[in-house]
């Protein structure tokens, strides 16, 4: 490809260190600005980089002739702004998880990419690893014969325990589901298609939570979502998957995906991770690690973003695409509304299955 695609990292707080060790083995794309609230963090994550400079604002970055896309790194609440922000100003961007916290704030941001012609990608990208796309090569391959359901477990006592300001995992577009949802989910959906209905049920056990590290340590704060989610997806393959995302399980040893089917069943690593060992179980077998066949090796944050910029000299959809990020948040807010009301609610969005990851 020509000229790499120059970056405006927008939010400079503890997940950019693990975008910039990326960032900076990748030819396809080039920090070139920084902007955070906190004018100190980025100057130093802009001295990480040679070339790179901090700037002071947000209208700023997107101002600037050398930035073509905007990297945002920001907490949930924000991304929409920050996103149709970088779209007005004539830039793709590329987001963190979730896309954004409500359907019409994700359709607003769709819409101006659409009006603009510009990309939008959205976290996660770590199904494009080893770990997902082997999974998904062995499905798609027919070894477990046709899937029929599966499990997706994400249980943890709670974020504040190690996050010295954890209180927005706690607030609306936090908790469980739609922090660590997007990984769970957007690996079911490359395993096994989009979500047409899905029914649920949630509980919030403690009023209040207790930061446990940091300077704040000991401080109390309200707990404004739901924190123990529970569901169950229907695809429109006719797939079932359990779903349990929770801030409230002291300990487990549950899976972290598992995918069921006529012939057989595989064990799917932490789709958090890139890579992890896959495993088959055949019918009238045991368990066996298959080889690593698909996706990206020693892969890390930023992939997404690497895809995004070769999809862009390449003229073909990138895969961690808006749509696909729609659909998740979409399937997680049904959720959500299913658990209150009691009901089965059908998913009113769509997308199409991500293209798979080459080796």
């Amino acid at each position: 490809m020509g000229e790499p695609l120059r970056i405006g990292m927008v939010g400079a707080g503890a997940i950019s260190g693990a975008y910039l060790d990326t960032l900076e083995k990748l030819d396809d794309v080039r920090l070139t600005v920084v902007t955070d609230l906190d004018p100190g963090r980025a100057a130093a994550v802009a001295g990480r980089v040679p070339g790179a400079r901090a700037t002071g604002t947000l209208t700023e970055l997107v101002a600037a002739p050398d930035v073509d896309a905007v990297l945002d790194l920001t907490v949930p609440a924000a991304h929409a702004e920050v996103a149709l922000t970088a779209l007005a100003a004539g830039k793709h961007v590329y987001g963190e998880k979730p896309l954004a916290t409500t359907r019409a704030d994700a359709d607003r941001v769709l819409a101006a990419a659409a009006a603009s012609g510009l990309r939008v990608g959205c976290a996660p990208d770590t199904v494009l690893g080893t770990g997902t796309q082997t999974a998904r090569a062995a499905v798609d391959a027919g070894l477990i014969g046709s899937p029929v359901a599966a499990t997706a477990f994400m249980t943890t006592p709670g974020h504040e325990r190690w996050h010295p300001g954890p209180e927005f995992y706690y607030r609306p577009g936090g908790g469980p589901l739609l922090d660590m949802g997007p990984y769970y989910v957007s690996a079911l959906v490359h395993l096994l298609g989009p979500v047409i209905e899905v029914t649920g049920a949630a509980s919030r056990p403690r009023a209040e939570r207790e930061i446990g590290s940091g300077p704040r340590a000991g401080e109390r704060f309200a707990v404004e979502v739901d924190t123990h989610v529970t569901g169950v997806l229907r695809h429109a393959s006719g797939a079932l998957t359990t779903l349990v995302m929770s801030f409230d399980v002291q300990a487990a040893r549950l899976p972290h995906i598992e995918v069921h089917g006529t012939a057989g069943s595989l064990s799917v690593p932490d789709p958090n991770r890139f890579d992890g060992p896959v495993e088959l179980h055949r019918s009238g077998g045991g368990w066996e690690r298959l080889p690593v066949s698909a996706g990206t090796s020693g892969a890390g944050r930023g992939l997404g973003l690497a895809d995004l910029a070769r999809a862009l000299a390449e003229g073909r959809p990138h895969r961690a695409s808006a749509e696909l990020a729609r659909h998740v948040l979409d399937v997680m807010l049904t959720l959500l509304d299913a658990a209150r009301q009691g009901l089965a609610l059908p998913v009113a969005s769509a997308c199409v299955r991500p293209e798979p990851m080459l080796p």
